[in-house]
């Protein structure tokens, strides 16, 4: 086959969330575990570092990723969904793995796929396993894809145990309470491994507590590791100064968006932890991976800028949690008129984002190429119902070409709402 051909079949033969929703959905790890035993247990060969959390985890993972990479670790990153390119999701050293590898992979194990019918989400946790145990890396950065417990990344013991932050999010899965979402993200905190939790959040603190004092791992909370004493906001970055037992300095984080500041103290937290085992980290190669996360990573649609004139952003933040980030990052930035290209996913809390979204912009409310998007008449629907008002266009495309055509020179376009919203602008 093809490498065409081979994701035609992927997509087509094995349910995957990100396109089709809760029928692709696996509550359990049965299918992960026979992969896993079927591959010889790979992920045993190589050191990782597990990241979950509601919001943040993708930046956290590539920081990461970068760092280690800057400090010489032959690195591996596993992160989900993509957003132009299926390889997207498994890198080393900021390369993508190769359509040969891909298309070889597939056809080899063929068999085993359509025997044991994985879900998307497991066939690519196995073939990125697989992929870094034979081309031998140091360390592998696992980004979890949803909760933790159950998650398909969940059969790693790491050496580090991150979780960002606590949202609402999935609650069809994970539950509609912060604190049950809370346990299941516990669910990746392993006996004696250390964790590290991103975000203070004092209603839910005793979820990871008891969690970790169950399975004896040492607990630390971002707060109490590195501290962020001030920031500068720079057109291309932002500067960022640090106190911290290890990692306190000038950064320049060249992620923007006010948000990434927290993202960015978990990733320091989680320095000095890793500083005290295994890993040589020094200074120099901290912030180096820091400056060049964007290069050494291929990270994009986190406040990604498009154009200067005019200004045009995307960003893949979604939920209630990340959409606040959004929309205060949008109000701190300089602008005559707001334009906001706008789509979500069918099975989101539709209502309680757009209560938080400005109704002081043009909104051109579209569908991105996907099964799961909402159909952008009724996405205008409940607009309205918000209080927002604006245009309804049948695809991304056609949404930004008009955003363009009616924006100032001065003016801000903002591309957003779902993660393939952010993809199909993307792709163009």
């Amino acid at each position: 086959m093809s490498y065409q051909e081979t994701l035609d079949f992927l997509f087509s033969q094995l349910p995957m969330y990100q396109r089709s929703g809760q029928a692709a959905y696996k509550a359990d790890l049965v299918n992960t575990l026979a992969l896993d035993k079927y591959f010889g247990h790979p992920h045993r060969t190589f050191r990782t570092i597990h990241v979950a959390g509601t919001n943040g985890k993708g930046s956290v993972s590539h920081l990461l990723a970068s760092i280690l990479q800057a400090a010489g670790y032959r690195t591996g990153l596993y992160t989900s969904p993509h957003l132009v390119d299926f390889r997207e999701r498994i890198k080393i050293d900021g390369r993508m793995i190769s359509e040969e590898d891909v298309v070889h992979f597939t056809d080899h194990h063929r068999g085993l796929i359509e025997r044991v019918a994985p879900s998307f989400f497991e066939m690519t946790v196995a073939m990125a396993f697989d992929y870094f145990a034979r081309k031998e890396v140091d360390v592998a950065v696992v980004e979890v894809g949803m909760g933790g417990r159950l998650d398909s990344t969940n059969i790693i013991t790491p050496d580090l145990s991150v979780i960002t932050n606590i949202g609402l999010d999935h609650t069809m899965f994970l539950g509609d309470s912060l604190r049950s979402i809370a346990g299941e993200k516990a669910g990746i905190i392993k006996p004696g491994v250390p964790v590290v939790v991103g975000r203070y959040q004092e209603e839910i603190e005793d979820v990871f507590r008891d969690k970790a004092k169950k399975q004896r791992a040492p607990i630390y909370f971002a707060r109490d590791l590195a501290v962020l004493k001030s920031v500068r906001e720079q057109p291309e970055y932002q500067e960022v100064t640090v106190e911290a037992k290890f990692g306190s300095g000038i950064y320049r984080l060249p992620l923007l968006g006010s948000y990434q500041q927290e993202n960015f103290g978990t990733v320091l937290a989680a320095l000095n932890i890793l500083n005290q085992s295994w890993y040589e980290l020094k200074p120099e190669s901290v912030m180096k991976g820091v400056a060049d996360v964007v290069k050494n990573t291929g990270l994009q649609g986190r406040w990604q800028k498009l154009s200067d004139h005019p200004l045009m952003i995307c960003d893949t933040g979604h939920n209630a949690d990340g959409i606040s980030g959004v929309v205060k990052q949008l109000e701190q930035t300089r602008k005559e008129k707001l334009h906001i290209v706008w789509g979500m996913v069918n099975d989101k809390d539709v209502m309680s984002v757009m209560k938080l979204l400005p109704r002081d912009a043009n909104y051109y409310f579209t569908q991105a190429a996907i099964p799961r998007a909402m159909d952008a008449t009724l996405l205008a629907a409940a607009g309205y119902e918000a209080g927002l008002k604006g245009e309804i266009h049948p695809n991304v495309s056609e949404a930004v070409k008009n955003a363009k055509k009616n924006a100032g020179d001065n003016d801000l376009i903002f591309i957003g709402g779902s993660t393939f919203v952010v993809a199909d602008a993307l792709e163009k």
